[in-house]
């Protein structure tokens, strides 16, 4: 009995994870479906993204959907930086790894920046260089990494 005992929190732990697996492909499933509008598309756990012309729209995955969407049109971009621990990264120059990666967008009419979450420093540098491409005002030649 008492080896029984033993096996039970391990039980426990199997039907958890199998409970959050189950939810993050339903997220992964909500995200299918809200993608298919977009030209070009990103997810990850922290944050979806998509773009349709000219319009950049993130928001918060959930397993009902993405929430709390914003949108703004890349004619309205000043700059394009990627931040990794609150510090600005030169996409010539990646760093291995960081606990809070961000692409920070400032806006020409906005004085906040839009901090866009992300969970891997490669995935947000192209998107950093491709959001900085789209933008005629940036100079793209200067976003190139080098291998």
């Amino acid at each position: 009995m008492l080896h029984g005992l033993m096996w039970f929190p391990l039980l426990g732990i199997f039907f958890w994870l199998a409970k959050v697996g189950y939810d993050e492909y339903q997220k992964l499933e909500a995200y299918k479906i809200w993608a298919v509008g977009f030209d070009r598309c990103k997810y990850d756990i922290y944050s979806t993204m998509g773009i349709k012309d000219r319009d950049l729209t993130w928001g918060k995955p959930t397993k009902s959907g993405s929430i709390d969407f914003q949108t703004f049109s890349l004619d309205r971009v000043s700059q394009v930086q990627l931040m990794v621990d609150g510090k600005s990264i030169d996409l010539n120059h990646l760093p291995t790894g960081g606990k809070k990666i961000d692409l920070q967008v400032q806006l020409i009419d906005n004085p906040d920046n839009i901090k866009i979450p992300f969970t891997e420093i490669s995935l947000a540098a192209e998107w950093a260089i491709f959001l900085s491409k789209s933008n005629v005002k940036t100079d793209p030649s200067s976003l190139t990494p080098q291998p």
